[in-house]
């Protein structure tokens, strides 16, 4: 692939992403202002909940800047590592740091026997790699550098905080709809919505139960929509990551060998859930089988990132015998 592709991809990648973080942001101002509204009918009601709906993001955003690489780490039951406990592991992040003109991170294994590896952290100078005990005995040296090429890239595109920010972003969405849904069927219609004058018209009634009705089904889309967009998010930014460790090790080939193990491998990674399963290179609660192709998932298909590999390198995509061959894709 020419190195003018090879950035215009990058560089398309990145506007992408952050408008659809300006989306998700949108869609938290359009809910607090329209349970503002619906709450107290005025102006001020609806700026009061819009700052309070911005507020609760920088809260929990706040929160997770500065603590949520470590719970992360501890919830995966990662343990830190050194030059003397794994040389070889070091030695490759410490390589593949310098390709990528960033400090080296904190470097932790996790004790799972299945194939997987994330970053986390809130940028180049705070963050950390975690990589399975499975990963470091079942792929070779070329392997492992383009997994840690990978997860590097994250960490220098700052694809770790984009992440954070997105996925806090649609908490605070939820959170705020998970409220308003429960204060209008436990609070009754209309909150603090109360006529001062017995004038009030029946088009102002309807008003009111057409802004009722609106917030009911903006409260609960604006969830569904803003997960939809953090997982747009997410599987563009595994897309750049692929080709960013392609730039940093110059080897497609051992990057595309690795995804095509650790997805073919059958051992469950105990210590993902739903809340992390973004973070690995490849997604740990999909099997194989699923091609990943779906507006629920987080990572793109294995088939279609290694075809972008393929094509990093002037080869010819996976022909039917190939995927014929791969247990669960054909």
């Amino acid at each position: 692939m020419p190195a003018t592709s090879f950035r215009s991809q990058i560089s398309a990648n990145k506007r992408n992403s952050f408008f659809l973080v300006l989306i998700v942001l949108w869609i938290l101002i359009v809910l607090g202002a329209s349970i503002g509204f619906l709450l107290t009918g005025d102006l001020y009601g609806v700026l009061g909940a819009t700052a309070f709906a911005l507020l609760l993001g920088g809260v929990m955003a706040a929160g997770s800047y500065y603590g949520g690489d470590s719970l992360v780490l501890v919830a995966s039951q990662a343990r830190e590592v050194d030059d003397r406990t794994q040389p070889q592991l070091m030695n490759v992040v410490r390589e593949m740091s310098l390709a990528a003109g960033i400090p080296m991170p904190k470097v932790y294994t996790i004790p799972d026997s299945a194939p997987n590896a994330f970053a986390t952290g809130r940028d180049p100078q705070h963050a950390s790699i975690a990589v399975t005990s499975g990963l470091l005995d079942k792929l070779s040296r070329e392997e492992l550098q383009g997994v840690i090429g990978h997860e590097l890239s994250h960490i220098r595109n700052y694809d770790i905080r984009f992440s954070l920010l997105v996925g806090v972003l649609v908490g605070s969405i939820a959170l705020l709809a998970d409220f308003f849904l429960r204060f209008t069927f436990w609070g009754g219609m209309g909150g603090g919505r109360r006529s001062s004058s017995s004038s009030s018209s029946d088009s102002s009634s309807g008003v009111q139960v057409v802004v009722f009705l609106v917030a009911i089904v903006l409260a609960i889309l604006a969830p569904i929509a803003a997960r939809l967009v953090q997982l747009a998010v997410s599987r563009q930014r595994e897309y750049l990551a692929d080709a960013s460790s392609v730039e940093l090790t110059r080897n497609p080939q051992g990057l595309e060998d690795a995804l095509m193990k650790i997805a073919a491998d059958t051992e469950p990674l105990e210590v993902a859930n739903r809340a992390t399963q973004h973070l690995y290179v490849v997604n740990p609660m999909k099997k194989l089988s699923d091609r990943g192709s779906g507006l629920f998932s987080t990572h793109p298909p294995i088939l279609d990132r290694v075809n972008r590999l393929r094509a990093m390198s002037g080869q010819a995509p996976m022909d039917a015998a190939e995927v014929a061959a791969l247990r669960g894709l054909e």
